[in-house]
């Protein structure tokens, strides 16, 4: 056929078509792979036993617009003998386009890796996510910086001096915010080792207050006295950090003083009367009530239980219901408290 075999633009038209039906079907059947893919996302996500699986689905999800574009017109060009300045033209919206998506698929996958290391882990989510959070920020400028390197040297640029320059001015960046960067690496260690996580009550020398976020920068507490406080992670990790948020018990530790006026038969209960009541509230332990001193004023003893910190039970209410039952059970026992008393000897003089 004549009409095949007329040239336009260097090509003939049956190339032309050729390239166009090869376009056309390759921006068809990758959608239509990639919607295949993305119809069995659930049912992969719901099978927890098949990571792979999951995996794929999640980067057929992330498969953009461009890659399937840049696709077809790598398949398409191929057919086809164009001009230097096309050929360029093609070749760098391929090159960016597979250099875009591929950057997207290792950052998808690597946030995957990592949200699944932490669920296997059984770690709390509000921690996972600020951990993911702070490492993802990390891994996408290495990432993306790496790819958009990769994709400069395909299309013929020169990078080394772009390295060599990026090397010498990183070092000078680096030296300019140190400060920032010490917080950063140490929001780094923060969500690798977790000392701490959100929703932890912390003590950090004289500050105390619940975690409300981890940030690359800096931790925010909102203290005990409402107000919210911003320390820079470096000075945090400097500080004796006191974790209260994973105590599975509180120690309670008081003395309380017993007149001398009392029976030796009402002392001897005393022990007993303290570690019932203290028995008496739901999750406490009783440790132990010794007398440990007989001071000049009242004898003298030392209490000591645990509340638990994990099972819901109100600290502040559970001490507070035990005093009452020590008062209350001392009053029916006919048990005095002490007081500080102090006698006074008084000689009559003799009569002159």
């Amino acid at each position: 056929m004549q009409i095949l075999d007329l040239m336009i633009f260097g090509n003939r038209v049956q190339d032309w078509a050729l390239a166009l039906l090869v376009f056309i079907a390759t921006f068809l059947v990758l959608p239509l792979v990639r919607g295949r893919i993305r119809a069995r996302q659930l049912k992969w996500r719901s099978s927890s036993g098949h990571p792979p699986l999951e995996l794929l689905s999640l980067l057929a999800s992330r498969t953009s617009r461009l890659v399937l574009l840049s696709a077809a017109l790598y398949f398409a060009k191929k057919w086809l003998v164009l001009s230097p300045r096309v050929d360029q033209a093609l070749n760098v919206i391929v090159v960016v386009g597979v250099a875009v998506q591929l950057a997207i698929w290792s950052t998808t996958a690597l946030r995957f890796l990592i949200e699944r290391h932490y669920s296997r882990a059984g770690k709390d989510d509000s921690g996972a996510r600020a951990s993911v959070g702070v490492l993802m920020v990390i891994v996408q400028v290495m990432v993306w910086g790496t790819f958009a390197l990769l994709a400069l040297d395909n299309l013929d640029y020169s990078i080394t001096p772009l390295i060599a320059g990026m090397g010498v001015g990183g070092i000078a960046i680096a030296l300019a915010v140190q400060t920032i960067l010490g917080d950063l690496f140490s929001s780094m260690s923060i969500a690798l080792d977790k000392p701490f996580v959100e929703g932890d009550s912390l003590k950090i020398d004289d500050i105390e207050g619940t975690v409300e976020k981890i940030g690359i920068k800096s931790t925010r507490l909102r203290s005990v006295t409402g107000e919210q406080i911003i320390l820079s992670n470096a000075d945090v990790l400097k500080s004796r950090v006191r974790n209260m948020g994973r105590m599975k018990e509180k120690r309670v530790l008081f003395r309380l003083q017993v007149a001398y006026e009392n029976e030796p038969d009402k002392v001897e209960r005393i022990s007993g009367i303290i570690r019932d009541v203290v028995a008496a509230r739901p999750g406490t332990r009783f440790a132990h009530c010794q007398l440990v001193a007989l001071t000049p004023d009242a004898m003298e003893f030392e209490v000591v239980y645990w509340v638990d910190s994990q099972s819901g039970v109100n600290h502040g209410a559970t001490v507070d219901a035990i005093n009452r039952g020590i008062v209350r059970e001392f009053s029916a026992a006919g048990i005095v408290f002490g007081y500080p008393t102090q006698r006074l000897l008084m000689k009559q003089a003799a009569a002159s």
